[in-house]
């Protein structure tokens, strides 16, 4: 009777795991769909320069400035989600890109270009790097038998918010009009990012525990790092190089995004309808990218998955080059922004296999800060090089160059020439 008992135990302990895992991962869904939307940002910047005054550049450096603050707030803030939790991380990131959005239409509202710019540049900026970090590091800790598709799944709402948020921010600026619109915008941010942080929690030790019982008894191979603390991490050439092809994959996609429409019409010849029905396609490759690459990364192996990127993006980018044909551009952009949204899937899992789970959150922040770079050197290296020579040729052999780089470094780390060691370890 006992060893009934115990195993009626076992059988509603794991499916309580299972059930729950999935509630997490879904809100973690839900908390990413919220802050993804500064990617619809575009959507609000001619309305706010007409109704301003200022110039689409000045209100476009909002985004920017976003972008960097989320970037560098990510660090300190990963390492938050270890020390303090990622409920409370998810609930001072809802205060804080909430308020962002709010103070956006006040903004507005007393035409400050300076309060704009610390509304939603730096306030709604840290509250997406607090945002960011909260589901991830959490979820893979869910799901330690598939990594790649729990990480994909998260980031993907991100990646596809722009698409959701875009539609319904210009309806709702031609109802209630563009104040009021970042005024609702940003009390449905607070409310729904509030209400799915409290379901995003650490999974129990033994419960991890009992799942890695579990699956090495049905023969799943977990693949983990030494579980370095975020300090440690940060000493190895593991880390160095992977900060690098991050921020190379980032900086050729960001770069490609932010002209992407110009850059259409400039060598293909393509009408700005067409160009604009282009951006919005691209946009499905980002999202669906970031899930179909993550979850490809965990049958071949994230090494394996990065080294394919860079090659794809190696041959897109020399279509791009020599073909210049509308379709051809359009498919070989398509496939580019799968590569640029599978970088920011693909790279918690990645950290994940090197450094282990014990402090990913912080460890996943630290890398980030590629992205503040990227996000700044990207479109920067794009416009100047386009002002400079009037094309886009010598933007594309940058590109191709670096993500050559990228590429080598990916191999380096395939091959198991760079090993994680502890720092006592290497003294020896």
């Amino acid at each position: 009777m006992q060893n009934i008992l115990l195993f009626v135990k076992i059988l509603l302990e794991e499916f309580v795991l299972k059930i729950n895992r999935y509630i997490v991962a879904f809100a973690g869904v839900l908390f990413h769909l919220m802050i993804g939307s500064v990617y619809a940002w575009s959507v609000f910047t001619n309305p706010i320069a007409k109704q301003t005054g200022w110039t689409e550049s000045s209100v476009a450096l909002a985004f920017s400035i976003a972008i960097f603050f989320l970037g560098m707030s990510a660090a300190f803030m990963g390492k938050a989600v270890e020390k303090i939790g990622p409920r409370l991380t998810g609930t001072i990131a809802s205060f804080l890109y909430g308020t962002g959005t709010l103070m956006t239409g006040w903004a507005i509202h007393q035409h400050s270009i300076w309060l704009l710019y610390l509304a939603y540049g730096v306030i709604g900026g840290l509250g997406l790097g607090a945002g960011y970090v909260t589901p991830v590091s959490t979820i893979i800790k869910w799901f330690p038998d598939r990594r790649g598709l729990a990480t994909g799944l998260a980031i993907m709402g991100f990646g596809f918010a722009a698409m959701l948020t875009g539609p319904i921010a210009q309806r709702l600026m031609a109802v209630v009009g563009l104040e009021r619109t970042f005024y609702l915008l940003g009390i449905f941010y607070f409310v729904v990012m509030l209400l799915t942080a409290q379901f995003i929690v650490r999974p129990k030790k033994l419960l991890v525990d009992n799942m890695g019982q579990s699956l090495k008894k049905i023969g799943t191979r977990l693949t983990t790092g030494p579980e370095l603390t975020a300090n440690q991490a940060l000493k190895t050439k593991s880390f160095s190089f992977l900060w690098i092809m991050f921020f190379i994959n980032i900086t050729c996609g960001i770069g490609l995004v932010s002209a992407a429409s110009p850059m259409a019409q400039s060598m293909t010849g393509m009408s700005a309808q067409s160009a604009a029905v282009m951006v919005g396609v691209i946009g499905l490759f980002n999202g669906f990218g970031r899930l179909l690459w993550a979850t490809l990364s965990d049958y071949i192996g994230r090494p394996a998955t990065f080294s394919t990127i860079f090659i794809l993006d190696i041959v897109m980018l020399l279509a791009m080059l020599i073909f210049k044909l509308p379709l051809l551009f359009v498919i070989a952009l398509c496939l580019l922004m799968s590569c640029y949204g599978a970088g920011f899937s693909v790279i918690p899992a990645y950290l994940g296999d090197v450094f282990g789970t014990k402090e990913l959150g912080a460890i996943h922040g630290y890398v980030l800060t590629a992205w503040a770079a990227a996000g700044v050197v990207g479109p920067l290296l794009l416009s100047l090089t386009h002002e400079l020579f009037h094309n886009y040729t010598l933007t594309l052999i940058v590109f191709i160059l670096i993500d050559l780089l990228a590429l080598l470094v990916s191999f380096w780390i395939q091959r198991g020439f760079v090993n994680v060691h502890r720092p006592e370890e290497n003294k020896a």
